[in-house]
């Protein structure tokens, strides 16, 4: 069935790019039937990232490919983004953020965590979520939530504490943690790559740590209401807390982690003090942690998460598209003339991010959403920053189902969690969340 399906997608992309062909080549290309296929493509992607018929990266490789066929936007602009100072920023701070992994610096963490807790269900919970989200801001949240997990069960077996009562938060912690910076979550340098493309004249992009002026809020406010009040609402699934000293993954280079501490202090220094360029701190961090024996040129390969990179460079043509067909203004004037309250755009913006983000990629999501919310904000004659950082929370502050985020898919298997129990237990967080990015995001940086 899914191989049917996926044909069926394929089958639909190649339709629309068979029709742009003809239909350029009798109307010469007119602007509106550029906006109308771009938007057509936009649809078709959204379908095709929702269901996963098709691979996430070949879906995102697909839609710059449509683009240069209809000439909606030129081939060499259309394949351009790979070389986007985002897309290397990501890469390079991947390999810089597996060293920690690689040499200890993350396990010495986590076992840390462990120490403090005593044995106390709450304490645990409390110390797991801060180390877990501290680490997310700076290094994979993905990654960090790996090593974290079987230090928890270990935790847990010790304690006589059930993991289901622990990881679910864990997880959502790490992706709250991910919104605090700029490299926390691909989510946020996308927003900002789309900021500088799309982004009216005078407007510049969130800062290093700017994002934290409201993540580090999601964060402790996520924290709090785990340890006073939803841990009551965790589920008392029946997993396993005991795991083998072969089940735990032990550091390959724990002689080497004071040199990847100091390269990833630096590397965040640099990018926080703009002592250097973004993308040159990033990938001189990179090189620095191969010459100094942190990790193998192989493990630095291996770092790098593909999807991320193929969906974030993949996507980015379609800012161009969205910009240059008019189909960005012609989607702005529909909604301006239904919507035209500033907080009744945010609201809307930042709900439909979250049921979107909730049931595919957050990085996909905020490639689709940002196109679309920064002409509407422009449109309207409100700032496009408060929208734009309404998509980036809302894209990693999703709890209801497993899919949602990778921490979220990560923790399924350990906690033996249903996909009701992510409702359950995720819901009063979901809507407090929305209720507060609704409410302050504004008054951080107003309309």
């Amino acid at each position: 069935m899914k191989r049917v399906l996926q044909i069926l997608g394929l089958t639909t992309f190649i339709l629309i790019i068979a029709f742009g062909v003809a239909f350029a080549a009798a109307e010469g290309g007119q602007d509106m039937t550029k906006a109308y296929l771009t938007l057509a493509t936009l649809a078709v992607a959204a379908v095709l990232f929702f269901t996963e018929v098709i691979p996430l990266p070949i879906t995102a490789m697909l839609v710059p490919v449509t683009l240069s066929i209809f000439n909606i936007v030129p081939a060499k602009a259309a394949f351009a983004n790979f070389g986007n100072s985002w897309v290397v920023i990501f890469m390079a701070m991947f390999i810089v953020g597996e060293a920690t992994f690689i040499t200890g610096f993350a396990d010495k963490v986590g076992k840390m965590t462990v120490k403090l807790s005593k044995g106390s269900e709450v304490r645990l919970l409390i110390f797991s979520m801060v180390s877990v989200g501290v680490l997310s801001a700076f290094l994979s949240n993905t990654g960090t939530t790996v090593v974290a997990i079987p230090m928890i069960m270990g935790m847990c077996a010790s304690a006589g504490i059930r993991p289901g009562k622990v990881l679910m938060p864990v997880a959502f912690a790490a992706s709250l943690g991910g919104t605090m910076t700029l490299v926390g979550t691909p989510p946020n340098g996308l927003i900002n790559s789309v900021l500088e493309k799309m982004g009216p004249a005078g407007i510049q992009p969130f800062g290093f740590f700017e994002f934290a002026k409201f993540g580090i809020i999601l964060f402790i406010v996520g924290i709090a209401y785990y340890a006073l009040i939803g841990h009551r609402m965790l589920p008392d699934s029946d997993a396993e807390c005991h795991l083998d000293d072969e089940e735990i993954e032990r550091p390959k280079r724990p002689e080497k982690m004071i040199w990847s501490l100091l390269i990833f202090l630096f590397v965040v220094v640099a990018m926080a003090t703009n002592f250097l360029p973004l993308v040159t701190a990033a990938v001189l961090g990179a090189c620095l942690v191969v010459i100094t024996g942190c990790m193998t040129m192989r493990e630095a390969f291996r770092s790098i998460d593909w999807v991320t990179i193929f969906l974030f460079a993949g996507m980015l043509s379609m800012s161009t598209a969205m910009d240059k067909s008019g189909a960005a203004a012609l989607i702005a004037e529909s909604v301006v003339q239904h919507v035209s309250n500033p907080y009744g755009i945010m609201f809307v913006t930042c709900l439909l991010t979250i049921c979107i983000t909730n049931f595919m990629s957050n990085t996909a999501t905020a490639a689709l959403m940002a196109p679309l919310a920064i002409p509407i904000a422009m449109q309207s004659g409100i700032s496009p920053l408060p929208l734009a950082m309404g998509i980036a929370m809302s894209a990693s502050a999703c709890f209801l189902t497993p899919v949602a985020t990778p921490p979220n898919t990560i923790v399924l298997g350990p906690g033996k969690y249903s996909f009701l129990d992510y409702v359950k237990a995720g819901w009063p967080l979901q809507i407090i969340s929305l209720i507060l990015s609704v409410l302050l995001i504004p008054m951080i940086w107003p309309f």
